[in-house]
């Protein structure tokens, strides 16, 4: 699983700038989670190959009883217990207040890792910006400078080793055993335990007609068809036995990180609902995060024909950015089309882990330029030369050549589809790479 930060601090000593510091490389998915209480944000942010979730909180009063300042430490106190690693910022502007030593009471006895972090650092020396923060107790504070990037990649290399979280590599014999790694994802109450429990053929996990049963992400593996799957319930499956508290909110950080380690993500939208910003938002993070993905519009049964063409209406508004993956409407209840989006989750995993020829790559690019070159930019066309494949899950096609820079988003997508439709890669995203300069296979053969 990806490594969690959470950003914890009083207001205003520059959580949001950080958080918009560490997920600005990749343009992540960085938004109000709906039904979650404000200021509170999700992100996803690299460095270097380290990739990492982080979570914005709001301005954090431990000790808070009622109103909004209580609602948001609630949801502070959620991200601490999520976290790996907590990033308590302070401010070196303001030095230390009364509001920090709370926090830190509270962040001593919460039993994470706590990285003290002094902000607002710029054109101030260390010695003269940490002095007071030392009183806290909580061992050498880093200066960084979230506004300017001053010690930021070095703050991120360290929460990360103190994360403790790389997972090792699988060997094939290990990843054929788990097979395929599905997440089932979406929003509370929409179905995911029913159609957890439809492909298992048994009731292995709890089905409660009440939004947020589930809580922790666990995997089941199982076979379908001699084939080897690996089942992903999110946000968690709660086993038998366990007290059902009235209602739980579902754990954005269990679903994030499923989605990431999976290899095929089923979406599940609810028929009798419209297609809502949190399906949109669950979408666009599978999208940012290049997993293959199955769309399941669930509950289809027992609608009139008006309700099933408003839906669909609804979901081409709303989804179009899900144009590569297959929509299958169907009743995880009475099992109607999970035979079918079975098949579809196999050819989108099968799509996801394509070898693709670099001879038979350069032709489909030639073919794409032959008919339709890039505009030119000046007195400069593009030249696209060659393609090679740079990855898989998503398929990455990297495409050499010269002024590649001067090639505009457009031409781009059209790339895309023509790559898409070539080798039948329905049901992942594909992700286009330029680079400019000579041929590294030019001396080979």
């Amino acid at each position: 699983m990806k490594p969690v930060i959470a950003l914890v601090g009083r207001p205003n000593v520059g959580k949001s700038t950080l958080l918009n510091r560490l997920t600005r490389s990749r343009d992540a998915l960085v938004a109000d989670i709906p039904g979650l209480t404000r200021d509170r944000h999700y992100g996803e942010g690299r460095v270097g190959e380290r990739p990492f979730l982080v979570i914005d909180t709001g301005g954090f009063e431990p000790v808070a009883k009622v109103g909004i300042m209580h609602e948001m430490a609630k949801q502070t106190k959620q991200a601490v217990a999520e976290a790996d690693v907590v990033v308590f910022l302070v401010d070196g502007r303001q030095g230390l207040t009364p509001h920090d030593k709370t926090i830190t009471d509270f962040l001593r006895k919460s039993g994470r890792s706590v990285m003290l972090v002094v902000n607002k650092s710029e054109g101030m020396k260390y010695t003269s910006v940490t002095a007071d923060f030392y009183e806290l107790g909580l061992g050498d504070p880093y200066v960084i400078s979230a506004a300017h990037g001053d010690g930021v990649a070095d703050l991120v290399e360290e929460a990360l080793d103190k994360a403790l979280l790389q997972k090792p590599e699988l060997d094939d014999a290990e990843e054929k055993k788990f097979g395929t790694k599905i997440a089932i994802v979406g929003r509370p109450n929409v179905g995911k335990s029913t159609l957890v429990n439809t492909l298992l053929g048994e009731e292995r996990v709890i089905a409660f007609d009440m939004p947020g049963t589930t809580r922790d992400s666990i995997e089941i593996p199982f076979e379908r068809n001699d084939r080897h799957y690996t089942l992903i319930d999110t946000a968690g499956i709660r086993r038998r036995g366990k007290v059902f508290e009235a209602i739980e909110k579902f754990s954005v950080v269990k679903t994030l990180q499923s989605i990431s380690e999976a290899n095929v993500v089923v979406l599940l939208l609810d028929a009798q609902q419209d297609i809502s910003e949190q399906d949109a938002h669950i979408a666009g993070f599978v999208l940012e995060s290049g997993r293959a993905l199955v769309v399941g519009v669930n509950k289809w049964d027992g609608l009139t024909s008006d309700r099933r063409d408003e839906i669909k209406m609804d979901i081409d508004r709303k989804l179009s950015f899900l144009s590569f993956a297959k929509f299958h409407y169907i009743s995880a209840l009475k099992s109607t089309g999970v035979t079918m989006l079975m098949k579809s989750v196999d050819a989108a995993y099968a799509a996801a882990m394509a070898k693709l020829p670099t001879p038979q790559l350069t032709r489909a690019l030639q073919e794409a330029v032959d008919h339709q070159q890039p505009r030119r930019k000046g007195s400069i066309r593009p030249k696209l030369r060659y393609a090679h494949q740079g990855g898989q899950n998503p398929p990455i096609i990297v495409i050499h050549g010269n002024a590649l820079d001067a090639i505009d988003a457009n031409y781009k997508r059209f790339l895309e589809k023509h790559f898409r439709d070539t080798f039948a890669l329905v049901g992942t995203p594909l992700r286009i790479e330029l680079r400019s300069g000579k041929n590294p296979f030019s001396k080979e053969g």
